[in-house]
């Protein structure tokens, strides 16, 4: 008994041993990859990646994060004859990081399926269908951390490309554009909500630290490319979704589907959202929604066919209805924005502010509602302020407007800061200001507008 006991605590101890020499020496591999990876000096990072996916594939989570730098750079510097095979390892990197670290908090899934679809396009790795099955799966398996712009346009195109060659129906194309346009406009909005804080920082002459820098950066480059996809999609979506294809589709499947709530709002929408709303199938969609399920959306429909039909009084109506009961941020502002942009044409410049602030709360990244307000503040200079300075004064809150609008919607850049400029080239220049001995002095701006501007340093 004592030698058999011998012998299992002998195997144990050696047991132990062999352990933690395999620890150790996966330690040791990984320091070598790792200051290799980090001086960007892969040639010689290589072989010990290769040792660390062979004989410690679940050591660290650091493995598969350099190994995914290094296998890009090789790609990126690839020949046509290693070009496949430097993707293909880098496909296989990926993959090795969602085996081995899947439940890591560290890894998005869709992010990682995302970048693996990616690859296989830009190296024409797969069908058409299997690129796009690539692109789905991280679509399906985690949505919320789906967030390349690149990846979205690329994802929608390969659909656009099926449906081309009869591999996808219209009908399909239609519902991923909805969640697609859907997904960039929560990552916009989000994105708007953690940049306009800074930009306001700035236009206050306030300094910013080097994270806001940072995330201020990053923000505006992100809400750039999401501007620069959603016109792209937009521009390829446009292309099959115009009142000649949608009328006859809708029409067709209008009797089976006059009951469906859901489908009633979904075309309803494209139509609204393509102007499409002057044929009548427009009009026998709304009377359907709002007799099946009355709502924000059908409140909203009636308000579009009052305002076509004239009846301004009604229409304004619906949308203050549609307003009230609307759930979903991005239609509530949409709601707002007409309201405003009513009150505006009337001249009632405070309301219409109001409304365009309203909807601002609801969709951060609508650019142009800034830019509305800033052409009211303009309008509204010899208005405002008793002297020629305080009213001159009114172009610096209107450049503002103008600038944020740019900067929180970069589909409207150019636009917003030629007229930001048009603004700051018409407020009190240096020799306004030292001649008023205004610098650094703050002007209360009167009537509707109610607010202050400091003036600039000198």
């Amino acid at each position: 008994m004592k030698t058999k006991a011998t012998l299992l605590i002998t195997a144990l101890f050696l047991g132990i041993q062999f352990t933690n020499a395999q620890a150790a020496d996966c330690a040791t591999q990984l320091s070598l990859f790792a200051t290799s990876a980090k001086n960007k000096q892969y040639d010689a990072a290589k072989p010990h990646y290769e040792t660390l996916v062979k004989d410690c594939p679940s050591y660290s989570l650091a493995t598969y994060q350099y190994g995914v730098r290094m296998y890009k750079h090789f790609l990126d510097k690839s020949t046509e004859a290693n070009k496949k095979q430097n993707a293909e390892n880098l496909i296989a990197a990926h993959q090795a990081k969602l085996k081995y670290f899947e439940n890591d908090p560290k890894v998005d899934k869709g992010d990682v399926l995302a970048d693996i679809a990616q690859v296989m396009y830009d190296n024409k790795l797969g069908t058409t269908e299997e690129q796009y099955a690539a692109f789905d799966k991280a679509w399906t398996t985690d949505k919320a951390s789906f967030k390349s712009p690149k990846g979205l346009l690329t994802y929608f195109s390969l659909l656009i490309d099926l449906q081309e060659a009869g591999k996808k129906d219209l009908q399909e194309v239609f519902d991923k554009y909805d969640e697609v346009i859907t997904k960039i406009e929560k990552e916009n909005d989000e994105l708007a909500v953690k940049v306009t804080p800074l930009i306001e920082k700035q236009d206050n002459q306030e300094s910013l630290n080097r994270s806001e820098k940072i995330s201020l950066k990053n923000g505006e480059i992100y809400l750039k490319n999401y501007s620069v996809v959603a016109g792209s999609i937009n521009g390829k979506f446009g292309k099959i979704a115009d009142c000649e294809n949608l009328i006859p589709l809708y029409q067709g499947q209008f009797e089976e589907k006059k009951t469906d709530s859901n489908w009633l709002k979904s075309a309803a929408g494209r139509l609204s959202g393509k102007d499409c709303t002057d044929d009548p199938l427009f009009k026998k969609l709304v009377e359907a929604l709002h007799t099946n399920e009355p709502s924000a959306d059908s409140a909203f429909y009636l308000g579009r066919l009052e305002e076509q039909a004239g009846n301004m009084t009604k229409a304004l109506k619906y949308y203050n209805e549609s307003a009230e009961l609307q759930t979903d941020p991005t239609k509530r502002a949409k709601v707002y924005y007409r309201l405003a942009e009513s009150a505006k044409a009337k001249g009632s410049y405070s309301t219409a502010r109001s409304f365009y602030n309203k909807a601002l709360q609801n969709k951060p990244s609508l650019g142009v509602a800034y830019l509305k307000i800033a052409d009211m503040y303009a309008k509204s200079v010899n208005n405002c302020g008793g002297t020629s300075f305080e009213k001159r004064s009114v172009y610096w809150l209107a450049a503002d407007m103008a600038s944020k609008a740019g900067r929180v919607d970069p589909s409207i850049k150019s636009n917003a800061d030629q007229a930001a400029a048009a603004y700051r080239g018409r407020a009190p220049q240096k020799s306004d200001i030292f001649s008023a001995n205004m610098a650094g002095k703050t002007v209360n701006i009167g009537c509707w507008i109610g607010s202050s501007v400091k003036v600039p340093n000198l």
